[in-house]
């Protein structure tokens, strides 16, 4: 699916996307390079980008993006869980070239099997925040999965106007000139409490006005889980008033008339009030029920995909209810200490209903190796959340750029050494891999 801006509003088109650059090709533009005597800017050591980033951000924005939930259980069993599988190489296997890494999503192809998780608040890790992390995704033909915001102009809503991130200060014009005309954007929802339903629906509405094709929603954060980095800091950016964490709201026409009415003045005379105020609605405390899922199914006539599915049971409510894809996720261990990891639990529900939906997989990702495994085990595309953030903290958009680059690079380099000729499923399945705590 390709995009264009045509005056203020991005518009689906017809319009072929340029053909990706075959990431092997960054690996080699860096050796060449180095016959210079040139070295890269940002370490290719996935292992690095984590503590290279710490360095650079301040005690707030570090705590956010590499804090989780309790003790960090949950998130160390994410990273845990992959070394458990091992990838089984064939030899001599013959092939005309590099693997092919396309995959169909939504009855649609796409050239990698990867895709940027939605982070929110992104301008606290780098000022051009969205802007670079949607050039980047763009670049190396990645979807990008956003939350959707619009803008005040100068204090009044103009709704021709909309922002990408529920964190951001972008405009949709801009992000949609950088993340060019053949980029793809998806909308990630947090889900406004039933009570609010024509906020949601506003939301939907200038989603599909502003071109997003599928809509995404996150089931594990109707309130934020226990961060004990985030508490040390007495850090909560959903929040603060500065509009980094609640712009969705402060623009948003029916909060904003429901404010009016119930203080009697517009949000700009009592940020502080408006800013707790749209917090309570969007993590209102109590969980949506499945009975729920029809409001939005009227509200929205393209692909719908719940992420945070983490059993059998809710994968196959999921096929009941008609929905087009999920996403197998613990929110990368932020949201409740103790669980299982998300790769530990995906056989099973890859089992149950991969044939009925398409399967996303989320929480741990890496290194290339680890979307390797994650697709051998039935995911048809893999979310990249801390990393690419990494990216943006060392460098901005071509920090961004360079994590994407590295980890398709990594991905297909291990492929192709591994003798899998693609990351299609008759060639990239279980039957490759070998559980070390077994043998």
């Amino acid at each position: 699916m390709s995009f264009h801006v045509s005056g203020d509003v991005a518009h689906r088109t017809k319009a072929p996307a340029a053909a990706p650059v075959n990431p092997v090709e960054y690996e080699k533009t860096i050796y060449q390079k180095g016959l210079q005597f040139e070295r890269p800017l940002f370490s290719f050591q996935t292992s690095k980008w984590e503590s290279e980033a710490e360095q650079r951000m301040s005690a707030e924005s570090k705590g956010y993006i590499i804090g989780n939930a309790g003790t960090g259980e949950t998130a160390r069993k994410n990273r845990e869980a992959f070394a458990k599988w091992s990838i089984v190489p064939r030899r001599l296997v013959k092939t005309s070239g590099l693997p092919h890494l396309g995959m169909k999503v939504f009855g649609k192809e796409f050239p990698f099997p990867i895709a940027t998780a939605p982070v929110g608040v992104q301008r606290i890790f780098n000022p051009e925040g969205e802007l670079a992390t949607a050039a980047a995704a763009a670049k190396e033909s990645v979807p990008y999965i956003v939350h959707l915001q619009a803008r005040l102009e100068e204090g009044i809503l103009t709704e021709e106007l909309y922002r990408m991130s529920t964190a951001s200060s972008t405009s949709i014009e801009d992000v949609a000139k950088a993340n060019k005309e053949d980029g793809v954007r998806w909308y990630q929802l947090y889900w406004p409490s039933n009570d609010h339903n024509e906020i949601t629906a506003s939301l939907l509405s200038r989603a599909k006005k502003a071109g997003f094709s599928a809509l995404f929603i996150t089931l594990d954060t109707y309130i934020l889980g226990w961060r004990p980095s985030d508490m040390d800091n007495g850090y909560n950016p959903f929040l603060r008033s500065d509009k980094i964490g609640v712009a969705i709201g402060f623009s948003d026409p029916i909060f904003r008339s429901h404010f009016k009415a119930k203080h009697g003045v517009e949000i700009e005379e009592d940020v502080h009030t408006a800013a707790a105020e749209w917090t309570r609605i969007v993590f209102p405390g109590v969980s949506h029920g499945w009975e729920d899922i029809e409001f939005l199914k009227k509200h929205w006539d393209g692909p719908i995909v719940l992420k945070g599915i983490q059993t059998v049971a809710d994968a196959e409510k999921c096929v009941e209810l008609g929905l087009q894809g999920i996403v197998v996720s613990n929110h990368g261990g932020r949201q409740v200490d103790g669980g299982v990891s998300s790769l530990g639990v995906l056989p099973r529900i890859v089992d149950a209903v991969g044939d009925k939906l398409d399967v996303f997989f989320d929480s741990g990702i890496r290194a290339g190796a680890d979307i390797a495994k994650a697709m051998a085990l039935g995911a048809k595309m893999c979310l990249i959340g801390r990393p690419f953030i990494y990216g943006l903290v060392m460098g901005g958009e071509e920090g961004a750029q360079h994590v994407l680059k590295s980890l398709l690079g990594d991905l297909e380099l291990t492929l192709h050494l591994a003798g899998i000729q693609s990351a299609r499923p008759e060639h990239l399945n279980r039957s490759l891999l070998e559980r070390e705590d077994r043998l």
